[in-house]
């Protein structure tokens, strides 16, 4: 896990986010203190969505079930964000 502070992160922030690309975890400091995290954000899909939801104790209730599935179907979303590529 690699350290930095913010000042570092802002002129360099090209590079930090190809080295959170590459699965690095960047810790950024502030006056010393951490205030923040950036690592590569996680790979998912539609499938994986649900499948994660199927998992849920306590399960889902058909209210939130019935939203996600809503905003899903939603036309003006155009292509689908969740499918992997």
């Amino acid at each position: 896990m690699k350290t930095m502070s913010a000042s570092e992160a802002s002129r360099a922030f090209s590079a930090v986010l190809d080295q959170a690309e590459r699965g690095e975890t960047i810790v950024i400091t502030r006056g010393g203190r951490r205030v923040a995290t950036i690592s590569g954000a996680p790979n998912g899909n539609w499938a994986a969505f649900c499948a994660a939801l199927d998992d849920q104790e306590p399960a889902v209730d058909s209210d939130f079930e019935r939203d996600v599935v809503s905003v899903h179907d939603d036309p003006m979303l155009g292509e689908d964000p969740w499918r992997s590529g």
